[in-house]
């Protein structure tokens, strides 16, 4: 059996720039349009140095978005089922346009591979991901069931949430373009409007 030896802080360093170059490289021209060339050169490496820590372009867009994903699902398992259930979603809703705001290029890869098919990670959407979203749902109905949330498709609730959360990443030139504000501005006022939207569509009618 092979012993791995642990990495040093030099061989730690130049995996986490060749993971950051990749990023802005993949976000931007999506896998098939990146090169190895490109990671490369954006990272301040040579080729081969790319290849000495990750074996093809392909090994370092599974690294992004392995780790991606398990960012992407945090913020769904910090929903609390003891808690108040409108209050619970807000937070959820608050937590992923932080994302948005914090990670603009992760959102982006986590895009474009959903729009190529998601070939890269569709065993974890089919699993994992997919698990996750039941149990929230299975929540969510049985906080509709006992009067504390309007009733709603949760699936589809869930979708709306990531649509108008991850659209201020995926689609923030438009959303600048158009609203012509600073990005305090752009993400402040957004927050409160999805808070106000979706605090009155999931607030129980009383009587």
């Amino acid at each position: 059996m092979t012993i791995q030896q642990p990495r040093t802080r030099i061989q730690k360093k130049n995996r986490w720039t060749i993971l950051d170059a990749a990023l802005d490289v993949f976000s931007d021209n999506g896998f098939r349009g990146a090169t190895l060339d490109q990671i490369a050169a954006s990272a301040g490496l040579s080729k081969p140095n790319v290849l000495y820590y990750f074996s093809s372009k392909e090994a370092i867009y599974t690294a992004l978005l392995s780790g991606l994903l398990e960012t992407w699902l945090d913020p769904l398992r910090a929903i609390d089922p003891e808690g108040d259930a409108v209050d619970e979603i807000l937070a959820y809703v608050r937590r992923k346009l932080d994302m948005s705001r914090e990670f603009p290029r992760e959102s982006r890869l986590f895009a474009n591979e959903i729009v190529q098919g998601a070939p890269h990670i569709i065993d974890q959407i089919e699993g994992p991901l997919k698990d996750l979203v039941d149990g929230t749902c299975a929540l969510l109905r049985r906080w509709m069931n006992s009067g504390d949330l309007a009733p709603f498709d949760p699936y589809h609730l869930i979708f709306s949430i990531w649509a108008t959360t991850q659209h201020y990443a995926d689609f923030n030139v438009q959303v600048a373009g158009i609203l012509q504000t600073d990005q305090d501005t752009q993400f402040g006022t957004a927050a409160d409007f999805l808070d106000e939207f979706y605090r009155r569509a999931l607030t129980p009618v009383s009587g």
